[in-house]
């Protein structure tokens, strides 16, 4: 199921189940689901012409996991004293007017979606067999975001808050100069995200093995065309351990960075769990 926050009832968007049956990407209309602000059914009869005359690239957020590292949630983790990690990276996403943001959850699927800030229009997906891997989250989203008139998907992890909306744009101006299969924000040779897939690959996503995720998929398919070099450490930090939200914490604090509400971060830690 997808749903919208938008219009979502006192407060608390509806979170279902990934459908059991994938819908096929070649059908002309997609297969929609009601959503929570609006009847989606009701713009059946008119997805053909939509998506027939327009391209799309939608972003996916992967929040499902256990964060057993972390010990609670880092999709609920306050990135600043207005955003939640989630809320900022879906927040960033739309300043780079990436208009459909799917979040997979899983792991307190039901609390991640009551934390997720009532203003921004993002639709959630729920991942029930998220112990199973990232490649389960990423196949819960495709079957949510797969539909005629995409070109591709913006993919990133919940532990990566801090890329900039400079980055997303950037990922997708590569992509639209050089239509490459697998476009990434790399430094060296460090490879970060958000990362662009190409539609073509969505099969091979599909078929790929769990036990190796989609790693193989994007290494077989990158290419120096695709790969590209930025200097936002924001793309390559990824936040996992207690500690590294601490450091978080206290270099936020230090360099005295703005909040969403438009202030600066206190040094008591207004961010800190």
């Amino acid at each position: 199921m997808s749903s919208r926050n938008a219009g979502r009832s006192e407060g608390t968007p509806r979170t279902d189940r990934v459908p059991t049956a994938c819908p096929d990407p070649d059908r002309e209309a997609p297969c929609l689901r009601r959503s929570v602000d609006s009847g989606c059914a009701d713009r059946q009869q008119s997805s053909r012409r939509f998506y027939n005359i327009t391209c799309v690239i939608p972003a996916l957020v992967l929040a499902a996991g256990r964060s057993s590292r972390m010990g609670r949630s880092k999709a609920m983790l306050p990135f600043d004293s207005a955003d939640t990690f989630l809320g900022h990276i879906v927040r960033t996403f739309l300043a780079a007017e990436v208009d459909d943001v799917v979040v997979v959850v899983g792991h307190e699927a039901d609390a991640v979606v009551r934390a997720f800030p009532g203003d921004l229009p993002a639709r959630f997906v729920e991942n029930r067999e998220y112990d199973r891997g990232q490649l389960s989250s990423v196949l819960a989203g495709l079957s949510v975001i797969d539909r005629p008139g995409v070109e591709a998907m913006l993919l990133t992890l919940v532990d990566v808050p801090q890329v900039s909306k400079a980055t997303v744009r950037a990922v997708l101006d590569r992509y639209r100069q050089t239509q490459a299969r697998i476009v990434r924000p790399t430094s060296g040779s460090r490879h970060g995200h958000p990362m662009l897939i190409d539609r073509s690959l969505f099969a091979e996503l599909r078929a790929a093995d769990p036990a190796t995720g989609a790693k193989p998929v994007v290494r077989a398919h990158a290419s120096a065309a695709g790969d590209m070099e930025t200097a936002d450490e924001g793309a390559f930090n990824d936040i996992d351990t207690l500690e590294e939200y601490e450091q978080f914490v206290i270099n936020r604090a230090r360099r005295g960075a703005p909040c969403a509400g438009g202030g600066t971060d206190a040094a008591d830690g207004d961010e800190h769990p």
